[in-house]
């Protein structure tokens, strides 16, 4: 099993990683480490998928799956754990609570303090950015100038192509957003989520963001990419509270 570990300056009792596509029991398009239950993989290979993940990566539970619908909605755990887990971020300030969300092109996004005391993970495709889905998960904690972000495998800028309505919705909401947009072909546009990311995180007055590193498209091999194949699998993006 592979997983990436954030290379960010977060307190020792931060645990975090982001896994990859390698290390589970999968098949076929699903192969190998799925995560995700609702994208037609066989129930109890992706069970076995997350006993193994909790296991090789240390957590102290099972994560709390999220059902993501591309919004903007926060839940906390566990307050919230047993009422309606509809929502694209989950933020924690109990030891040993795992947070979690899934991706599979989208930007999964790592938050700390600095002093160790919450941690939250959002779900942010394109269109959870648009709406504020970081603007929401950054507003449970109490100084943005303290929160730490980490921007997890996603789509790289090179390959995300989209239509000229969507460039036009996110410099209509904020005009710097421009810097993120390339001339594609075809009326298309290549879209940068890291740096639309950054720039909605910096305006909120979140400034230590640390990652962006790959691209789940162009790298088969490590991960699970819906743009690329269509029907395929989640890898999965947690965060803990562990003393």
């Amino acid at each position: 099993m592979q997983l990436i570990t954030p290379d960010w300056p977060a307190p020792a009792c931060v645990k975090a990683f982001s896994s990859t596509r390698l290390g589970g029991c999968s098949l076929g398009d699903f192969a190998s480490l799925n995560l995700g239950d609702h994208v037609g993989d066989k129930p109890e290979l992706v069970r076995q998928n997350r006993q193994v993940l909790q296991q090789h990566a240390g957590m102290p539970t099972e994560p709390v799956w999220l059902q993501q619908v591309h919004g903007i909605n926060v839940v906390r755990l566990p307050e919230q754990a047993k009422t309606s887990l509809q929502a694209d971020a989950v933020v924690s300030s109990v030891e040993a609570q795992v947070c979690s969300v899934m991706t599979a092109d989208c930007l999964p996004v790592l938050f700390c303090d600095r002093s160790g005391q919450q941690v939250a993970a959002a779900h942010a495709g394109w269109r959870g950015l648009l709406g504020g889905v970081l603007e929401a998960t950054v507003a449970r904690f109490e100084q943005p100038a303290e929160v730490l972000a980490w921007l997890g495998p996603a789509i790289g800028p090179e390959v995300f192509e989209v239509g000229p309505e969507v460039r036009q919705q996110f410099i209509a909401t904020q005009a710097t957003a421009e810097a993120a947009f390339q001339p594609s072909k075809a009326d298309k546009w290549l879209a940068n989520l890291y740096l639309l990311a950054r720039l909605r995180l910096q305006a909120i007055g979140v400034t230590a963001i640390y990652g962006g590193d790959y691209c789940t498209l162009s790298q088969p091999e490590l991960f699970f990419s819906y743009r690329r194949d269509g029907q395929t699998g989640r890898m999965a993006s947690c965060i803990w509270l562990q003393s």
